[in-house]
């Protein structure tokens, strides 16, 4: 079992890359296949916490700087990998399939960094506009909030599927080992079943709510969540007025 687990997937070629190439895998491994992901799974699931008292208490940033460090630092991983094999000495033809994926991720990566300058203000009681009124992008739900939900939650999903297909080429390209096949495809199950249970659980709350609650006053409130799934909790009418 230890020797099969050790064995290359092609036992007709061998598994050799050279440093760079051995490391810019890695790299993107850690990158795509678990820091994004994860990030991914605390801004969709742990807006409102386990133990947070909503919506008498809202807007907990706990998810939110988390969803930044995560995302940041797989930014940072993922820019390693680029320069590793971009100056790599490596001249085996290498395929176009796996390149076109992995620049395809790249930028998108790129526009989702870059779309966070164009969300626009938040507004709302905690971030009042300078005339003192609480009108801000977010809090309205402008056209231009609207608009970059819409990508940068679509382009979230986009990147990370074609990611793991660029991870499946790259490791049937460098001929890697069943273990790698075996670890990696056990982690992406577990990723897998833990979005599924909480879907279940109802726990991709819709931001809004979760940062200003669910009053009628909040003119948000009038708009549809956006995204696939995002669920707006039931409140008894006995709940008290949300607080910041």
């Amino acid at each position: 079992m230890f020797e099969w687990l050790l064995s290359p997937l092609d036992p007709s070629r061998i598994h050799h890359v050279i440093f760079a190439v051995s490391w810019h895998a890695r790299l993107m491994v850690l990158g795509w296949a678990i820091l994004f992901p994860l990030g991914i799974i605390v801004a969709r699931f742990f807006k409102v916490m386990p133990r947070q008292d909503w919506p008498r208490h809202v807007d907990n940033r706990t998810w939110w700087n988390g969803h930044r460090i995560i995302q940041y630092s797989a930014g940072v991983v993922v820019i390693a990998a680029l320069i590793l094999i971009v100056t790599a000495s490596d001249d085996r033809p290498y395929s176009l399939f796996h390149r076109v994926l992995g620049w395809s991720c790249l930028a998108l990566a790129l526009m989702q960094f870059a779309s966070i300058w164009f969300r626009g203000t938040t507004g709302g009681p905690a971030e009042p506009a300078p005339d003192g009124s609480f009108h801000g992008d977010h809090y309205d739900m402008t056209l231009r909030r609207r608009i970059f939900e819409r990508f940068h939650k679509s382009a979230g999903y986009v990147a990370i599927l074609l990611a793991a297909a660029a991870i499946v080429t790259g490791l049937y390209i460098t001929n890697a080992p069943h273990w790698m096949w075996l670890v990696i495809g056990l982690w992406w199950i577990a990723l897998v079943i833990a979005f599924c249970v909480l879907q279940k659980q109802r726990r991709a709350i819709d931001t809004y709510q979760a940062l200003w609650g669910p009053g009628e006053e909040h003119p948000g409130n009038h708009v549809e969540p956006i995204g696939w799934g995002i669920v707006r909790p039931t409140i008894p009418p006995t709940s008290k007025p949300p607080r910041s």
